[in-house]
């Protein structure tokens, strides 16, 4: 019988190997399947992806039934239901939450209070994940991140989908096999397509403009399209490889 655990902490690194480099995070409350136990390291495959990848033990705990997701770029989880309480601890958007009760304007939970307007009901998905994916306009670039502390390119991506409810792995690469539907060499780009590349996926904003993490900037910013395809091409990446939309 397979052993599920989640996440007790605010951003929890995915390793690749124990003490090994990140491949992706994940965020409070997010769930995993146990694949082995070493020591101090849980090896376990994400829910929410199927990345799988290894965790510290002291950053997980039992399933606890999810009622709340944080729907603002960041919120803080306070001593009392105060917003002038001591705060302990930061949460970012996408992080799952266990309501014990209401209290005002706050939501208890067992890591403190949180203001109850940055919070949406689990079953409660948003409907435009490009609108999603701008909340976090500014964030600092992250190889492998997946949280308002920094992320990447097809973390940007992710974070935008899920909150939608639409399936979406973690790698750029993975997401042009399985994320929307391919279109023609030459169609004219619209409001919330994916242009990807090998290794980058970007947002189309609208037809000028493109939304993305990047390492050029090394923050998730705005930049007109065909100057970006140029400059990516000239970089040696190589051009466009392929245009989806949702």
């Amino acid at each position: 019988m397979t052993e599920h655990v989640q996440i007790a902490k605010p951003v929890v690194d995915l390793l690749r190997t124990p003490d090994g480099p990140r491949e992706r995070q994940l965020l409070l409350g997010d769930t995993c399947d146990v694949l082995a136990r070493d020591g101090g390291w849980i090896k376990v495959r994400a829910t929410k992806d199927g990345y799988v990848g290894f965790v510290r033990r002291d950053t997980i705990a039992e399933v606890q039934e999810i009622t709340h997701r944080i729907k603002t770029l960041a919120t803080h989880a306070y001593t009392d239901a105060n917003m002038k309480s001591p705060d302990l601890m930061s949460l970012s958007l996408g992080s799952l939450i266990t309501a014990r009760r209401e209290t005002g304007t706050f939501v208890e939970t067992e890591f403190g209070y949180i203001p109850k307007q940055h919070l949406t009901t689990v079953d409660s998905l948003e409907s435009d994940p490009l609108a999603v994916a701008e909340i976090f306009l500014g964030t600092p670039y992250l190889w492998g991140g997946n949280s308002r502390l920094g992320l990447d390119c097809s973390g940007l991506v992710q974070a935008g989908l899920l909150a939608c409810g639409i399936p979406c792995p973690g790698d750029s690469g993975d997401q042009e096999r399985t994320v929307g539907q391919s279109l023609p060499a030459g169609a004219l780009p619209q409001r919330g397509d994916l242009l990807f590349w090998k290794g980058h996926v970007a947002w189309v904003y609208d037809e000028r403009t493109l939304l993305h993490a990047n390492a050029h900037h090394m923050s998730v910013r705005f930049e007109l399209l065909e100057p970006t395809i140029a400059r990516i091409k000239a970089q040696g990446d190589g051009p466009v490889t392929s245009h989806k939309r949702l």
